[in-house]
């Protein structure tokens, strides 16, 4: 072990920049909200497409009830992921929030995506003339409001999120661990834009009196489901695999580590998602002073307490450096 070094000192806590009970808060508003709005606007879409007949409408409606049944796997993936850990799952049960998410993210791509695509190109195969266009500007328009609520609530969430880690807004939306706030975000990035392809079908199929615009713009706002529906997918996948935590938050994690009284140097680190905002630690650190071999476990296991005790950190394992190892500094890009 290194001679102690000048005395520093330790912060309350072990501080790795994530945010924890405030957000998670935030993101169960964020799902309500956008359940409310998609399940009225699945309502209203469902009535002005049996109106009017349009494939636009159709489409719209298959993917605001898909959109509407994810934020029920979104409830449920915020509610299992909150479950405190027991001694069969010691790390809590953070990665089953990624499990839901995936099952929502796999329903926008058949329920919504799938079934666009599908009912598009019947229409062009069968084309049926529509009716009734005001009906479906009229409820085109209320769905742009409602669904705009709700991206405007995980819009909030997310530029608050972004600016405590320094981020653009869509870089934190891919990156962030919370999947509920990408899902919603996505969903109803993908609802706005999915509207506005309606609205111009039905538009051009009132002007021209063919039904092709109408079933062009079905398969297009399947297409864009599809997009989205994979991108949540992948991200799902990734978290459940294990991803590594951002570069910043390793850094204020070994910046923390370092402010430890009892750490003179940390050679190795690793933190890996477990759940939202919650993450695995391992790392080798190097002890400060020189004392009796009996001793060093205590020092360690008490050290892994503080470390754990953290809102944000689900375990620690901490182990002791060797001598020739490379100590780590909080500006090297890339664990070892």
């Amino acid at each position: 072990m290194q001679p102690a070094p000048a005395p520093r000192h330790a912060p309350e806590s072990f501080d790795l920049g994530l945010q924890s009970g405030e957000s998670t808060g935030e993101s169960s508003l964020t799902v309500v909200i956008a359940l409310a709005a998609n399940l009225l606007v699945a309502i209203a879409k469902t009535i002005a497409a049996l109106i009017t007949a349009s494939a636009s409408l159709v489409a719209e409606a298959a993917h605001s009830w898909a959109d509407t049944g994810n934020e029920v796997f979104l409830l449920i993936a915020d509610k299992r992921s909150r479950k405190p850990a027991d001694p069969r799952h010691p790390f809590g049960f953070g990665r089953e929030a990624y499990v839901w998410s995936l099952f929502a993210a796999l329903g926008l791509f058949v329920a919504g995506a799938a079934v666009s695509i599908w009912h598009g190109v019947q229409e062009l195969i069968h084309p049926e003339a529509a009716s009734d266009f005001l009906i479906g500007y009229i409820v085109l328009a209320i769905s742009f409001v409602l669904e705009g609520v709700s991206f405007l609530q995980s819009v909030r969430q997310a530029r608050a999120e972004a600016r405590h880690y320094d981020r653009e807004l869509l870089e934190h939306v891919l990156a962030t661990s919370d999947p509920t706030l990408r899902a919603v975000f996505a969903e109803d990035a993908a609802a706005l834009t999915g509207l506005v392809l309606a609205a111009a079908g039905l538009g051009l199929h009132q002007i021209t009196g063919s039904p092709t615009p109408d079933s062009v713009g079905s398969i297009l706002v399947g297409c864009v489901l599809a997009v989205v529906a994979v991108i949540l997918i992948r991200r799902n996948i990734g978290f459940l695999v294990g991803e590594e935590v951002s570069a910043d938050v390793r850094a204020a994690a070994l910046r923390s580590l370092l402010a430890q009284h009892e750490v003179a140097r940390v050679t190795y680190l690793r933190l890996e998602f477990v759940g939202p905002r919650r993450v695995y630690l391992v790392g080798d650190v190097d002890l400060t002073g020189d004392v009796a071999e009996h001793l060093v476990a205590e020092r360690l296991r008490a050290l892994e307490a503080k470390v754990a005790a953290s809102p944000v950190v689900a375990g620690a394992i901490l182990s002791l450096s060797a001598p020739d190892e490379p100590s780590l500094t909080p500006d090297e890009p890339h664990p070892r």
